[in-house]
Order: C-alpha cells, then sequence, then structure tokens
C-alpha cells in the first residue's frame, strides 16, 4: 500500500475522547416483533448510562419522536430526523480528523447490509444529514462501507473482515487493493489487518468486525474468542487470533493481542442468538459491555475493564434483545470525536 493518505486525514481511535455519542431510536418494529418496547428500553438504559459521561443525542423518527423524548428523559437530546433503522454504527457518518485537528464528517455509501433490509431511503441520507446539523464539514464517499465493519488504532492501522469487506454484495466492482486504497486516503489507514472471519450466526452483516476484534490502545487488540470447541465460531475465532498475532503495521511493529475466551449463546423466544462481549462500547472514562445472564457475564465485563485502566467498565444486560434485531450496544452508538485532540481519556 501506499503509504500517504491522500487527503491528510486519520479516523480518530474509539478510546480517543469524545464530543458526544449518538444514538437512533429503535424504528424498524417488525424486527422485533412483541420485544419492540423491551427493545426500546434497550436503546434508553444505553443512552442514560452513557449520558453520566458524556453528552448523549438520540436520533428519532417522527413516528417515534414523542415517545422517545418521553421515555428517554432529561439528560438525553432527542432530534427528530428521518431514519428507516436504529444502527446508526452503520448509517451515521464515520469522523475524521483532519490535518488542522478540524472534525470531517465522511459519509459512504449505505446498501442495507447488502440489500438485506429495506426501504433504506432515509437511512441513506442521515450521515450527511445528522452531520450539517452540527455544522461539520461533509465528504462524501462512492463506496459501500458500515461503520461496525472496522476498528482503527486511531494511528494509521485499521482492522477488518474479509467476509464482509470483501463480499460481493458490498462493492463488487473494486478490488481488494481498490478497497485498501480508499480506506487509506479517507481514513489514514495505512496498514489494515484482514481477519478472515466475523461470527457464524452474524450473516445480517456478513460478519462484521466490531463483533470479533476492537482496539483498546494504539498497540492492543482485543479479539473475541470462543470457549465451545462444538461451535464453528471456536475454529473462527482461533484463526482470526492467529492472523492477529501475526500482522506487522507499516512500521514494522506487531499489535499486542489479548482474547476474551467466552462467547455467549442464549435463547429468545426460541431464537438462539450471540452476545459478544467484544460488541462493547468505549468513551470518555467508561467501556460498556453488552451482558446476557450468562455466568460468565460479571467476570468478562470485570476481563475487559482491565484492559482500559482509568476506565468504568459496566455491563448491560440489554444484549440479547439487541441480538434479536441484529446488533449489540456498539451497533447502537457511533461517536462524534473531539476536535483536534488525539490522544486516549
Amino acid at each position: 500500500m501506499n503509504s500517504v493518505p491522500r487527503h491528510g486525514a486519520v479516523m480518530p481511535a474509539e478510546f480517543f475522547p469524545h464530543e458526544r455519542t449518538v444514538l437512533c431510536w429503535p424504528a424498524r418494529e417488525e424486527l422485533y416483533g412483541d420485544l419492540f418496547a423491551e427493545a426500546e428500553r434497550a436503546h434508553t438504559e444505553v443512552a442514560r448510562t452513557i449520558a453520566q459521561f458524556e453528552p448523549v443525542t438520540v436520533i428519532a423518527d417522527q413516528r417515534h419522536i414523542e415517545r422517545a423524548a418521553n421515555i428517554a428523559g432529561d439528560g438525553v437530546e432527542v432530534v427528530e430526523m428521518p431514519i428507516d433503522d436504529s444502527w446508526f454504527r452503520d448509517s451515521g457518518p464515520i469522523y475524521v480528523h483532519d490535518e488542522s485537528g478540524a472534525v470531517v464528517a465522511t459519509s459512504w455509501t449505505f446498501n442495507g447490509w447488502g440489500g438485506k433490509f429495506l426501504p433504506i431511503e432515509k437511512d441513506i441520507e442521515i450521515a450527511s444529514r445528522y452531520a450539517r446539523s452540527l455544522g461539520h464539514a461533509v465528504r462524501e464517499v462512492p463506496m459501500v462501507l458500515e461503520g461496525g465493519s472496522l476498528t482503527v488504532n486511531g494511528d494509521g492501522v485499521l482492522a477488518t473482515t474479509m467476509q464482509c469487506l470483501l463480499h460481493p454484495n458490498r462493492n463488487p466492482h473494486l478490488s481488494k487493493r481498490d478497497i485498501e486504497d480508499r480506506l487509506r486516503d479517507e481514513l489514514g489507514a495505512r496498514s489494515i489487518m484482514w481477519l478472515p472471519h466475523g461470527l457464524e450466526l452474524d450473516d445480517d452483516t456478513d460478519g462484521h468486525v466490531d463483533n470479533v476484534a476492537a482496539f483498546a490502545s494504539s498497540d492492543h487488540l482485543l479479539l473475541q474468542g470462543c470457549d465451545d470447541p462444538g461451535r464453528a465460531d471456536h475454529a473462527r475465532m482461533a484463526i482470526n487470533a492467529k492472523i492477529a498475532e501475526d500482522f506487522r503495521t507499516h512500521d514494522g511493529n506487531s499489535i499486542r493481542t489479548t482474547v476474551v475466551p467466552v462467547l455467549p449463546f442464549t435463547e429468545v423466544n426460541g431464537m438462539e442468538v450471540v452476545v459478544p462481549y467484544l460488541n462493547f462500547y468505549v468513551g470518555n472514562g467508561f467501556v460498556l459491555v453488552p451482558t446476557c445472564g450468562h455466568e460468565a457475564d460479571d467476570d468478562m465485563v470485570a476481563f475487559i475493564g482491565e484492559q482500559f485502566p482509568g476506565r468504568t467498565a459496566l455491563g448491560l444486560d440489554v444484549g440479547a434483545v439487541l441480538a434479536v434485531g441484529g446488533g449489540g450496544i456498539h451497533c447502537i452508538t457511533q461517536q462524534v470525536p473531539a476536535v483536534g485532540v488525539a490522544s486516549p481519556r
């Protein structure tokens, strides 16, 4: 790869300081069926918990704005904008810092995870619409990309999955090299770690990386493991771990890896779902981990907290219902980075 980003922009890591966190209120009721009210409760708990640490904005569609405002309560900003779905990690802007430290929103093409979930007309526009409402500069990028398909270390290293980014339902006209060049030019990715696999049950997103890997610091990557040898994910996650261990950055450096060993499976209304602890969200002074009543919940929340010294680790028992909808805590959140700040907090 050419190591010089065209725009001079770099995507800050999630563990860098935030200006705020943005969520979308649940909008696609058919995803949850009779669990829709529980999904609303889950979004509310996530928003209220994060609001203890940093400002939070919830975007709600016209149909749900009044209910969202009433349930979210004081301390959470609720704004009305047209949306089709609630996965703002994927439909929302991906923010970068330009060479001056200013915040720029990159707005990538959104195609509903390969056309699986329709309609998407509102979500196609939400990234640029929200960013412009804040007065942010917006750069439109003509490539399909979801925020949940990448994790960055804030220093030019990006991890993703081959399963998602190279899937023919995303950018069939682009080669792997084309995709690497675009990630370099728009996000400052000078090194890309291509992990082969997402989770077996994650067919909605075709294996997003935010279920299986997340940077804890510029030189430390957390990886989801699987403690059940009878599951396909046991071998899949082991392959990912080996790739990550052997990886070298553009500077020739290795990345330290730590495996979160337990992968919970549970059943909701007769449907088996997976609730990866790796689908956590890191903000100003905290790390918020999805739980589901598994016997390892407390231990894994504490274990993840140990990887983020100086932050409060919190578990929220919302993982199962969000998994029914197709995601987790990380999938419903999107950070707006602080201006001109390039160090963790």
